[in-house]
């Protein structure tokens, strides 16, 4: 079931396979979900995959849980 009362956002861009930008320009990692970064193995494969999940799509994000490396840490 969905929270009605959580924050709403459109996914503007897919950085790499856990971390995406939102169209207010805020830069979000996806908690509890590790993906390869970009230049390993699997990286690219898993960015385009998050991409055809969210990108464009209006998604519910939490509250900030922490910052990390310029990113908050949201689920």
């Amino acid at each position: 079931m969905e929270d009605i009362n959580m924050p709403k956002a459109r996914v503007k861009k897919v950085i790499d396979g856990d971390t995406i930008v939102i169209m207010n320009n805020t830069r979000i990692r996806i908690a509890n979900l590790h993906a390869p970064e970009l230049s390993e193995r699997g990286g690219k494969a898993a960015t385009q995959r998050l991409s055809k999940l969210v990108r464009g799509k209006q998604i519910g994000i939490s509250n900030v849980l922490f910052r990390s490396y310029g990113r908050s840490v949201r689920r």
